[in-house]
C-alpha cells in the first residue's frame, strides 16, 4: 500500500527557535515551499520580527509566531495542540532549540546541567510525545531534530551540551524504532552539522572561515523532506571543508 503523501503547499511545521539562525532558515524554506510554519520560541517580539520579514519575502502569510518556553510540559503540550487546533495538522516538528553552558567537566554546575538537558533534550521529548499521536492519527509526520556533531564528538569545554546531542540522537533512534515497529508513516531526521554560522545569515553573505552558510541546512532540509516516503535518511552529517 502506497504510504500517504503531501505536497509541502497543504503541509503545517512547527520550528522551536524558530525566530533565529537555523531556526530562522528552516522556517523561511519550509514557508517560500508552501508551508505554513509555527515559529516558536521564549523572545516574542523576535518571533514576531521574523514571522514579519518571512511573510514579507514569501508574499503571503505563511509564518506565524507563537511564544513558548521549550523547558515547561504544560507549554509544550500547549504550542502543538495550538497547530491542530488552529491549521488542522501538524505535519513537520522541528526540534531546534538549544543552548550551551561552558564548563570543563571538572566544573560542570548542575544549573548548567539540568538547563542544558532540560532545553535540549528533554524539550524535544515533550513535543514529540504530544506530536506523535497527532501525526499517527493522521498517517503522515516528520520529526527533525537538530543535533550537532557535538552529539557524536566530545568536547572538554561543553560536556553537558555534548551530552544533550548524543542523548538527542539516542532518543531519536528510539522513536525511529518505535514508528517503524508500529508502521505508522512518520519520518525521524537528524541533522548532525560542525560549525553554523548564526550571524552571517543574509543571502549571498560569506559565512565565517570553517563555518557553514544556515542556507546550506535550509536546501538540506527541504532536499530530505521531499524524498519519497519509503526512503530513509538517517543522521545528516554537514560542515565545511574550509
Amino acid at each position: 500500500m502506497a504510504l500517504k503523501s503531501k505536497p509541502f503547499s497543504e503541509q503545517v511545521a512547527l520550528v522551536t527557535g524558530g525566530g533565529t539562525g537555523i531556526g530562522r532558515a528552516f522556517a523561511g524554506a519550509l514557508a517560500s515551499a508552501g508551508a505554513r510554519v509555527v515559529i516558536a520560541s521564549r523572545n516574542e517580539a523576535t518571533l514576531q520580527s521574523t514571522a514579519d520579514e518571512l511573510n514579507s519575502a514569501a508574499g503571503a502569510e505563511r509564518v506565524f509566531a507563537y511564544a513558548f518556553d521549550v523547558r515547561d510540559r504544560g507549554q509544550c503540550e500547549a504550542v502543538v495542540r495550538h497547530c491542530v487546533e488552529r491549521f488542522g495538522a501538524l505535519d513537520v516538528l522541528v526540534n531546534n532549540s538549544g543552548l550551551a553552558v561552558p564548563e570543563t567537566v571538572e566544573e560542570i554546575t548542575e544549573e548548567g546541567w539540568d538547563k542544558v538537558l532540560e532545553t535540549n533534550l528533554k524539550g524535544a521529548m515533550r513535543l514529540v510525545r504530544a506530536a506523535l499521536p497527532v501525526m499517527a492519527a493522521q498517517e503522515f509526520g516528520d520529526i527533525v531534530n537538530v543535533s550537532s556533531q557535538a552529539g557524536k564528538h566530545g568536547y572538554a569545554d561543553v560536556p553537558s551540551y555534548c551530552a544533550s546531542k548524543w542523548g538527542l540522537l539516542g532518543f531519536a533512534e528510539s522513536v525511529r524504532d518505535h514508528v517503524r515497529k508500529s508502521g505508522a508513516n512518520i519520518r525521524v531526521f537528524n541533522f548532525c552539522p560542525g560549525l553554523v554560522d548564526v550571524e552571517n545569515t543574509a543571502t549571498g553573505r560569506e559565512p565565517r572561515p570553517g563555518f557553514v552558510h544556515v542556507s546550506n541546512m535550509a536546501r538540506t532540509l527541504l532536499y530530505a523532506l521531499s524524498l519519497d516516503r519509503n526512503i530513509v535518511l538517517e543522521d545528516i552529517n554537514i560542515y565545511s571543508r574550509g
